[in-house]
Order: structure tokens, then sequence, then C-alpha cells
């Protein structure tokens, strides 16, 4: 008696490598999850553009399935939107401070202070940076008349801002000693100080400004020729990011009322 031959699976012309098109669909996905991940990571508005076109193209089979570019609005890519732009990755915040630097760039540009005013954001915030001599007399911390001029329009072009406002004063490493000032110390957070007054005298809000004095101790180039030091010999207005903007708690005297304790366990 002939036996029957016996096919791979009891199935005549059965297709026993099936599981390898969903495995290697798998694997495809894994790819593409990981590109999208990276990419997210190093992100900005060029690359962004990239990655959307190139995956369109290649999940676009006519399948009629939806393809990764028509989920843009929903998910982890949409985020992307309140982030990116020519510059890397921005926070909605950074608009609200690039506006304000924008603001004064313009006047600063208007009026060739360029060398005089110098604006940066940074993970600290928006820092104006202003050179002793828009502000002060040489050792000096009395605010000259054009030192009034600048930080009136100043004042105007942060009047809409709610974050804390700290104002740092700096020196180059030259000592001073005189009767007002002793050193270089007393120097800058006299000058920090005077900037905070005047600030308060023209309507912003005394909670949220603090003033700080660093001496020498945090130049911005090394005190190595008359230039350096003069960029070094400045105060900064630093307009801090909501995240730096939470204050100590106040400190409760020997005997704190009701309303005092309260607050402070409120904070």
């Amino acid at each position: 008696m002939s036996r029957r031959k016996k096919d791979g699976g009891g199935h005549k012309g059965g297709n026993h490598e099936r599981w390898l098109i969903t495995y290697a669909d798998l694997i495809t996905l894994l790819m593409v999850f990981f590109i999208v991940m990276y990419a997210i990571s190093t992100v900005n508005q060029k690359k962004y553009e990239s990655l959307a076109a190139s995956l369109k193209s290649a999940f676009n089979t006519g399948s009629g399935q939806n393809t990764i570019a028509e989920f843009q609005g929903e998910g982890i890519l949409s985020n992307i939107k309140y982030q990116v732009n020519n510059e890397g990755i921005k926070s909605p915040e950074d608009n609200e401070l690039k506006k304000v630097m924008m603001k004064i760039k313009e006047y600063v540009d208007e009026n060739g202070l360029q060398k005089s005013i110098h604006l940066t954001l940074t993970e600290r915030g928006l820092v104006i940076s202003l050179v002793d001599t828009v502000l002060f007399q040489s050792g000096q911390a009395d605010l000259t008349p054009q030192a009034k001029l600048v930080l009136n329009k100043i004042v105007g072009m942060m009047a809409t801002v709610t974050n804390q406002i700290r104002v740092e004063g700096h020196t180059d490493n030259i000592p001073i000693s005189n009767v007002r000032f002793p050193s270089n110390w007393e120097l800058s957070t006299a000058r920090a100080t005077k900037v905070i007054s005047f600030l308060i005298d023209k309507g912003l809000s005394p909670e949220k400004l603090s003033a700080a004095g660093y001496s020498e101790y945090r130049p911005v180039v090394p005190n190595t020729s008359e230039q350096n030091k003069a960029l070094n010999r400045r105060v900064d207005i630093v307009i801090l990011r909501s995240s730096l903007n939470k204050q100590e708690p106040p400190v409760l005297g020997d005997n704190p009322t009701v309303e005092e304790q309260e607050k402070v366990q409120n904070q």
C-alpha cells in the first residue's frame, strides 16, 4: 500500500511563513516609534517638517488607514506646536519674555544703545544687562539723569509682566575703598537697591522685586582688559521664569498672630 505524502501542516498549499509578515510589521512600527521619539528630543522646525513629510510618504500606502501625519492633532506630536520655533524648543512663557525683549531691543536700536544694554534669554529668564556708565558715575551709586530716562522706558515695557524681577549689581575686580563703600560688595548692592527704588517709584509692585549684590564674583568675561572690565561693571534686571518665582516664606516673629501662622502654612 502506498503511503500518502504528508504536506507540511496537513493543509495543501498552506503558507507557513505568514508570521514573518506580522513580525516585520512590528519591527517597522518599533523603528518608526524610536525615530519619532529621537526626533522629538532634538526637534527644531526644519527637522519636524522633514519628519512629518517622510512619515506621511512612507505610511500613506492607499490602504485607507490613517497615517501618522494625519494624527498630528492628537497625542504626543500635538504638544510640539507650543514648543517649536526656529531657535529650538521653547515654551509659551518664552513667547511672552521674547515680546518684552523685542520691545526693549527696538528701543535700544533706535537710540544707539547696543554697546550699553545687552539682552539675553536664558534658563533663568530675560536678562536686561546695563553697563554702569549708562546708570552711574564711576564709583557712585546715584542714578544719573540719563539712567532715569533709560529705566523709565524699560519700566513701561515691563509693565505687563507678572513674573518676579531680580535686580543684580556687579563690579569689576578693581578694589574700592572709601567712606561710603568699603568694598565692591557695598557698591554692587547699593546700585541694585537704587534701581529697585526707582522701579518702585515708577509703579512696579515691591512684592515682585528683589535685589542682590555680587561684587566682582560673577563676571560675564574675564577681567583681562579695560573693555572686559567695563562689561563686568553692570546692573542686571532679570525677569525670572515662573518656575523661579516662588518666594521664601516669611520669617515669623516671637509672637506670631493667627493670621501670620495661617499664611505661612498655606504657602
